[in-house]
């Protein structure tokens, strides 16, 4: 039986392990997924090796830039974003060898496309880490100029002080690309000048519980064009099934 799995810590409630394993019983496929939850990343060589049925994984936090260095290949997004969320593993004789890639950047582009109008040309991407660097990869390939938005100082960023009602009109797609107003916070929101946001205005969070985060909702209510990240999930699980099924040539 074919195995796959997700590594990360702590794990909780996976979107993964349930959508791959209700995929292989409603499409009989002699399958099985697994969390594989490891409080350091030098864990997963152990996994790997212990597994030798194990095909492929998804990677989650911390460790889409920790996992780099068990890489022996990455397509280009995943090298030039440094961050691999899926791994398609290949049994060679007695070699192992591990293929990086980064789906974040197909999902949340191929989500976000049919809603962007022709004046989205400026986003504000709130986060730096390793989904925010996919999304402004992403945003850059569909001709958007990017700024991101951290808590703290940081080269290349501006911070959440610094938002002010212009940028937000001039920077007219905001991406959450942080944890917060997650479930169970969801009184919680990026702080932000809402009361400029309008019809113009074009609000994606890469959150999908709540359905709506308060981020969101506020949006909404000043006419904002607004989606949460399940079908950037989906598609990413999508994406993730036809690497391990070896048709990684789409994706390198």
């Amino acid at each position: 039986m074919d195995k796959y799995g997700l590594i990360g810590y702590p794990l909780g409630h996976s979107f993964s392990i349930s959508y791959f394993n209700e995929k292989f019983e409603s499409e009989g496929i002699d399958a099985v997924y697994e969390n594989f939850e490891i409080p350091q990343i030098e864990d997963v060589k152990e996994i790997i090796d212990s597994n030798p049925d194990l095909k492929g994984l998804n990677v989650t936090i911390p460790y889409k830039q920790q996992v780099l260095k068990y890489i022996k290949e990455l397509s280009p997004e995943a090298k030039a974003i440094g961050a691999v969320n899926v791994i398609r593993i290949e049994h060679k004789g007695n070699k192992t060898v591990l293929k990086g890639f980064n789906s974040d950047v197909i999902g949340f582009t191929k989500s976000i496309e049919p809603i962007l109008n022709t004046y989205h040309k400026k986003a504000l991407i709130l986060g730096t880490g390793g989904a925010a660097k996919a999304v402004q990869y992403g945003l850059q390939s569909l001709g958007i100029e990017t700024l991101f938005v951290s808590r703290t100082k940081k080269k290349n960023a501006i911070t959440y002080e610094e938002v002010t009602a212009d940028i937000v009109r001039e920077y007219n797609v905001i991406v959450n690309c942080t944890p917060v107003g997650m479930y169970p916070h969801i009184d919680e929101c990026p702080k932000l000048p809402y009361e400029a946001m309008d019809s113009h205005t074009l609000l994606y969070d890469l959150l999908y519980n709540p359905d709506e985060t308060k981020f969101l909702r506020l949006g909404a209510e000043r006419g904002a064009t607004v989606k949460n990240g399940l079908e950037m999930l989906l598609l990413q699980a999508f994406v993730s099934w036809e690497i391990w099924n070896g048709e990684e040539e789409n994706y390198l």
